[in-house]
């Protein structure tokens, strides 16, 4: 099928492997997001954050990557999610998108964040430098 790889995991993400997931002669675009903990959110300086998951939320995120493949003109799909303790620089989230044309690839991809964002039940909590913290995302 087009859904290539979908993951959610407590182990550090390779951007490399989620492209060599998509590899296809055919795609002639491929695009791939990348989200990473920044050092500052809100005006505050982050410390670190976790990432919590519900465990339906593999599923929830491969049910997102079929509709984002049946939406598209994609040949192939791929997203993969962090849980646990992250730091600064850590990579949190990678998705991406192949098809035969860019355009079709960016859309893809920015549907495929979003949506992932909005209805993937996982839920981040931040610690900030200056002892306080925030859950970000949590039901």
């Amino acid at each position: 099928g087009r859904v290539r790889l979908v993951g959610v995991r407590d182990s550090a993400l390779d951007v490399e492997e989620v492209l060599e997931a998509l590899g296809d002669d055919a795609a002639g675009g491929l695009v791939v997001f990348v989200g990473r903990v920044r050092d500052h959110d809100s005006g505050k300086g982050v410390e670190g954050l976790e990432y919590s998951a519900h465990p339906s939320a593999e599923e929830k995120l491969a049910e997102v990557c079929r509709r984002v493949a049946v939406d598209h003109d994609v040949h192939g799909v791929a997203a993969v999610h962090r849980v646990g303790e992250l730091s600064v620089g850590d990579l949190a989230v990678v998705v991406a998108t192949t098809s035969a044309h860019r355009g079709t690839s960016f859309e893809a991809t920015r549907t495929l964040i979003d949506t992932l964002k909005a209805e993937v039940p996982i839920w981040k909590h931040q610690r900030f430098t200056d002892g306080t913290e925030e859950w970000v995302g949590s039901p």
